[in-house]
């Protein structure tokens, strides 16, 4: 009887963990995302502030402000954290379905994802402004998962990619 077993390289091996360590790196990525998305979220209706790691605007709290205005703050927050908590369900999505799976269209996309927000939002908060915010906690979170997107899409592209 004729074996049907195929043997795996080294080098498979070492693209085939690459590949599992990268998928899970970037959805452990997506949870955070989604994570600070909930507390985005959380704290626009229990926090003392205006969002993570802001507690004024020009010296004033949300309770100082016009009234609609700050309803306009928190209307927007709430949309901020829904697209945060959306992207990042669509990045854990594609990365462990996916990229698990070696779908370079799962991989590409997951990437655009999250390249797209972090792009559009990020840089706005080196321009400065009216308000201060607490650099660690209010951006901490998310270049930490940046971070761990950024080791894990690297690792996941080396393991799918063909010797």
């Amino acid at each position: 009887m004729e074996s049907t077993e195929q043997t795996l390289t080294g080098t498979e091996v070492e693209r085939g963990s690459r590949l599992q360590l990268g998928s899970i790196l970037m959805t452990l990525a997506g949870v955070a995302f989604v994570g600070y998305g909930v507390v985005f979220l959380v704290l626009n209706f229990v926090g003392g502030g205006f969002e993570i790691g802001v507690s004024t605007l020009g010296g004033l709290t949300p309770a100082e402000l016009n009234p609609a205005v700050a309803y306009y703050i928190s209307h927007l927050h709430v949309a901020t954290a829904a697209f945060i908590i959306s992207t990042g369900i669509a990045v854990t999505a594609l990365s462990w379905y996916g990229v698990h799976q070696r779908l370079r269209w799962a991989w590409a996309t997951a990437v655009v994802a999250a390249v797209v927000s972090l792009a559009l939002a990020l840089p706005m908060h080196w321009t400065g402004g009216a308000f201060a915010h607490d650099w660690l906690t209010h951006l901490g979170p998310i270049y930490l998962a940046t971070i761990v997107f950024v080791v894990g899409a690297v690792l996941a592209y080396q393991g799918m990619a063909e010797s």
